[in-house]
């Protein structure tokens, strides 16, 4: 979890500090740490589906719930009256014509569960 918090973090030379006193967590080559991540949109987008999928782990959430909170109407049928991140889904299949963070959060889910 660290390494992602870090990578995730530790975008700006500003925070330096702060990513030397994560550098026993940095998994790069020993000549890349100590620098700032370089920001890539899809590598955060996957990064924090990861974080999500270890925390509805740690919470207890099944798969069936977890998919409940990243969108009801999945679970319950698209009649179903709630939504839960639509304004998240409505941008995302907008921008990825998906919605790239329920896909990536279970990806993450089962390569987690597969390990």
């Amino acid at each position: 979890m660290v390494p992602r918090v870090l990578e995730l973090t530790y975008t700006a030379h500003d925070l330096q500090a702060w990513g030397q006193s994560l550098a026993a967590y940095d998994p790069r080559p020993a000549a890349d740490q100590g620098r700032p991540y370089t920001w890539n949109r899809e590598r955060r987008a996957v990064l924090r589906a990861e974080l999500d999928a270890y925390f509805a782990r740690l919470y207890g959430l099944s798969r069936d719930e977890l998919r409940y909170i990243l969108d009801p109407r999945d679970v319950l049928g698209a009649d179903y009256p709630s939504e839960t991140f639509r304004v998240l889904k409505e941008g995302e299949l907008r921008a990825h014509a998906e919605y790239r963070t329920r896909r990536l959060v279970l990806q993450a889910w089962d390569q987690q569960n597969n390990h």
